[in-house]
């Protein structure tokens, strides 16, 4: 077998894979949409969607993890190609976390209609935080799908905005708790619910970071944003 021929084999087992992670990456975006309008609509309906959907986000995560196993031992791939594998390995972990984060806040919406108190607490800040997690987890999937470092860099600038919402809905939330004691345990789920929305962020942050690690080869995480950029440009 020529080595044209290995090398083209090659090329087609990163692609497959690649596609794979995109394809994970779009259900666990779906994962996403689901919690947003279970929390928007109150929807246990919905919520049971997100639940369901985790099962294959899950199946996924060790399939391609398989998969990224045997390409390695068959292939030994050069450091470029291992650097590749690594960061298809480490957006599939941050991927899979998303969709728990997900299943979290579906959770938590379930557990807030069934307290009764759903009406009557801020929930509606909690949707422009969600929709930007949702956002921000596209914009990842498409800049890791294109290599594109500068989109990377706007996500990590824009994952600060989600932990700004994020701050200013506990300081509202801790205002609603001491002006009314009976709504504290639906607002506790409300909490867990905002840090899950958050944690959705950090990890479309994560794999922003990894965009520039593989292009630039610098890990840049626990870098300021300063020095990144200096990075990027």
């Amino acid at each position: 077998m020529t080595d044209k021929h290995l090398s083209s084999q090659f090329d087609s087992e990163l692609n497959q894979v690649s596609g794979r992670v995109m394809e994970l990456g779009g259900l666990v975006e779906s994962q996403i949409r689901q919690a947003i309008a279970a929390l928007s609509q109150f929807s246990l309906e919905a919520a049971a969607q997100v639940e369901t959907l985790e099962q294959r986000v899950n199946q996924m995560e060790v399939e391609i993890d398989h998969e990224l196993t045997t390409i390695i031992a068959r292939r030994q791939p050069t450091a470029r190609d291992l650097r590749l594998l690594m960061a298809f390995s480490k957006a599939t972990a941050n991927l899979e976390r998303m969709g728990d984060e997900a299943t979290r806040m579906a959770r938590m919406v379930r557990s807030i209609i069934e307290s009764g108190a759903a009406r009557s607490l801020p929930s509606s800040d909690l949707r422009v935080a969600a929709d930007l997690a949702a956002g921000l987890l596209r914009k990842a999937l498409d800049a890791f799908a294109r290599l594109d470092t500068r989109m990377a860099l706007a996500i990590l600038k824009e994952d600060d905005l989600i932990d700004r919402e994020f701050d200013g809905f506990v300081r509202k939330l801790i205002t609603y708790m001491m002006e009314d004691p009976r709504t504290i345990s639906a607002s506790l789920d409300l909490l867990f619910l905002a840090k899950a929305i958050e944690r959705i962020g950090d990890h479309s942050k994560n794999v922003a970071e990894l965009i520039i690690y593989l292009v630039e080869g610098k890990d840049v995480r626990h870098t300021a944003l300063e020095e990144i950029e200096s990075v990027v440009q």
